[in-house]
């Protein structure tokens, strides 16, 4: 019998932990709860949960410094932000500092059960930086090359801290050169679920953050271009 994917809810209104965590136990999932950040950064580390539904606004560490603390100590779990602020500066600060989802109060709980899913597929993919050799990844333009089966990505010899997300857009985009993808159809491939209006600027933010780390000078790429009114594509 497959073991049930286990999500970690840190949310300090006990109503909101009440009904996440039935309609995520119907769903199929395990249940962890934490009411403030700082215990749910305990809780992240020594529970290793295969998603975290993360509040901004928590008592002792606010949401957005829980999941920088998980990124630089190399935890690439993935991250879904719940924020009760319509804010753009919100959503986009979420994504630069490694959140992989945001989603906003209040919501369809069947949005969020179809987003707590779309990124859980994805966990499979966190190994690691040191578990597999440089060589054995294939080239795939320049000195870039990806490994599938350790789901590495290196430039030259050097390893590559990628989240799932950032490894998933990189290897989708690599896997069709030259492919010009609007926002809507990287959402769709992607973020596995239809694009939604300010979602677009996930898509932007997330290409941003994966230049950071791929490319030399992130402000002149060479590897992920922008064409303007289309969209984005990998370059060889």
């Amino acid at each position: 019998m497959e073991q049930k994917k286990k999500v970690l809810i840190v949310e300090d209104e006990k109503n909101i932990v009440d009904i996440l965590r039935f309609n995520l136990q119907r769903s199929g999932y395990d249940t962890i709860e934490a009411y403030d950040g700082e215990d749910g950064l305990n809780r992240a580390m020594l529970e290793n949960p295969d998603l975290i539904l993360l509040d901004v606004m928590l008592p002792k560490m606010i949401g957005f410094d829980v999941c920088k603390a998980l990124r630089e100590m190399g935890n690439n779990v993935p991250v879904i932000i719940l924020t009760a602020r319509e804010e753009e500066t919100d959503k986009v600060l979420g994504l630069e500092i490694g959140a992989d989802d945001y989603i906003t109060k209040p919501f369809s709980m069947r949005e969020l059960i179809a987003r707590v899913g779309a990124n859980i597929r994805r966990t499979g993919m966190n190994t690691p930086a040191a578990a597999a050799p440089a060589s054995s990844a294939m080239p795939v333009a320049g000195d870039l090359s990806i490994n599938t089966e350790s789901h590495q990505v290196f430039r030259g010899s050097k390893a590559i801290d990628l989240t799932a997300r950032e490894y998933e857009l990189l290897t989708f985009l690599a896997s069709h050169p030259n492919r010009v993808y609007n926002r809507n159809e990287l959402m769709e491939q992607v973020w596995n679920y239809i694009y939604v209006g300010d979602d677009a600027r996930t898509v932007d933010v997330t290409i941003r953050r994966l230049r950071e780390k791929i490319e030399i000078d992130p402000s002149n790429p060479v590897y992920i271009l922008t064409r303007r009114g289309a969209g984005y594509y990998f370059a060889v």
